[in-house]
């Protein structure tokens, strides 16, 4: 019994050493955005300033006070790791927002901190424009080093944690393509993964300050949307940009919605190692296309609009909501009621697995559009042996099993998620388009949070309900559940 107590002890001061590496991180970043205070002199130099010290400090002081516990050796203890890690992250990046005076409340604070740290995109600012350039920065580097995990992130930075590497990958990117991966594995894809996002980011900050955007502007757009936020510096989002930028950022979101292992096979050419995800793809692709039509053809038929701005219009906000960016390029509220409907669908889908997007995954997806099937054939044909297949292999039943329990665990949190919205005094329409947008990552919701919107009129009780289905979706709800059941707590 002492033995078993002082191995939870271990893991406790281990579990504490690791959170201070990832406020050390934070600290860092937010210690970047004195940059833009300084050079738009936004009056905030050193308040931003201090916010990074005092996090540095936290960070600090727990990873030297736990310095020499270097693992933790109960698995359970990951998903209690990932799930803190994102509530420290969170209330420490509330600090610019408090601050600097970009607002009082506490609440709009951490709507705001969590939105950017879990790359939702949903805003409780009415007027972003109105914000210090300092915390425009800060808003959009949550959403780029949470799109990518921050968990992999310091996987990928420093290799010896002491920590079970794979149990960490899991518990946060429970929908990455994981199958079969070791902790030496999985050290190999996160840097992968990470190159990638690091040469896309670069890449597009580039393409953008081609096309005459300037670098303010480019780092803030490409930081927001490469990782599947939508958070922007302009309260019209993407509106105003020129319809060239439109379409490299519609590029950006299309590419953050892949599998970012395939994305590392086609930049290094390695074709055969591609035919292994070829129907996640293909199946990812022709939802892009058969949903931007279906868009495309209701505004133009049902909404007015001409093919040009039709296609430009539709065809951008299908790949938003699809890859649960959010960036919003039309006050889409207004387009005809089945296309409105559609985008939010889509954000319930989501990308690949793997990517940086919200949502199912379009593996899931196609697992279980596979599975039922398969059940109405067997109907028909009950001798016969079809086995749910993807990319020619059969697909265990484990998996199968686990993917309808993520559904169920799904949509029960989405409709629990309307009732508590609901009760919190918030119209039915709204509850809806907010519920979808904060468990997917997709951010606009329905009404007036929808479109040019905010959440600012929300009250702060369904403030906190949007922000807890913030967390529940970034963390594809099991991670957290798993927290309550009364076997995990038992010794």
């Amino acid at each position: 019994m002492r033995d078993k107590l002082n191995i939870m002890q271990s893991d406790w001061k281990a579990l504490l050493r690791f959170l201070g590496i990832i406020l050390m991180a934070e600290g860092g970043l937010m210690g970047l955005c004195v940059v833009p205070a300084v050079h738009f002199a936004d009056g905030t130099l050193w308040r931003i300033a201090g916010c990074a010290a005092a996090t540095l400090a936290v960070g600090g002081g727990l990873w030297w006070a736990y310095r020499g516990e270097t693992e933790i050796k109960n698995r359970r203890m990951s998903y209690l790791l990932v799930s803190l890690l994102w509530l420290t992250l969170s209330t420490f990046a509330t600090l610019p927002f408090l601050l600097t005076g970009s607002t009082t409340s506490f609440t709009v604070a951490w709507f705001e901190a969590m939105s950017g740290v879990t790359s939702c995109g949903a805003t409780a600012f009415a007027d972003v424009g109105a914000l210090p350039a300092s915390v425009l920065l800060w808003r959009s580097m949550t959403q780029w080093f949470g799109g990518f995990g921050v968990v992999l992130l310091v996987l990928a930075l420093t290799p010896r944690l002491g920590i079970n590497k794979y149990s960490l990958y899991t518990a946060e990117a429970s929908g990455a393509d994981n199958t079969g991966k070791t902790s030496v594995r999985t050290t190999v894809t996160v840097r992968r993964t990470l190159g990638v996002y690091l040469t896309l980011t670069v890449a597009f900050i580039i393409l953008l300050m081609l096309s005459g955007m300037q670098m303010w502007d480019a780092v803030n757009l490409t930081f927001t949307n490469i990782s599947s936020g939508g958070f922007s510096p302009y309260s019209d989002s993407i509106a105003s940009l020129t319809h060239t930028q439109q379409y490299i950022l519609a590029a950006q979101m299309l590419l953050s919605g892949v599998n970012f292992s395939l994305l590392f096979l086609l930049i290094t050419f390695r074709w055969r190692q591609i035919r292994h995800k070829v129907d996640q793809v293909s199946f990812y692709l022709i939802i892009c296309a058969l949903s931007s039509a279906f868009v495309v053809l209701g505004l133009h038929y049902r909404s007015g609009y001409g093919w040009s701005d039709a296609v430009r219009q539709g065809t951008i906000q299908t790949l938003s909501a699809l890859t649960t960016t959010g960036s919003v390029i039309g006050d889409y509220t207004q387009w005809w009621t089945p296309a409105v409907y559609l985008l939010l669908m889509l954000g319930i889908c989501g990308g690949m697995a793997g990517s940086t997007s919200g949502g199912l995954k379009v593996m899931r997806v196609l697992i279980l559009l596979r599975n039922a099937r398969g059940i109405l054939r067997n109907r028909l044909h009950p001798n016969a042996v079809d086995p749910v297949r993807l990319n020619g292999q059969p697909v265990s039943g484990h998996l199968i099993n686990n993917v309808m329990v993520i559904f169920m665990v799904f949509g029960a949190t989405l409709m629990l998620g309307v009732m508590a919205l609901m009760l919190g005094g918030v119209n039915a329409t709204e509850a809806i388009g907010a519920s979808v947008g904060c468990l997917t990552g997709y951010g606009p919701g329905l009404g007036a949070s929808g479109g040019f919107g905010s959440y600012a009129h929300f009250s702060a009780p369904a403030m906190w309900v949007c922000s807890g289905l913030m967390l529940l979706g970034r963390l594809e709800c099991m991670t957290v559940i798993i927290l309550f059941l009364p076997g995990f707590w038992r010794r």
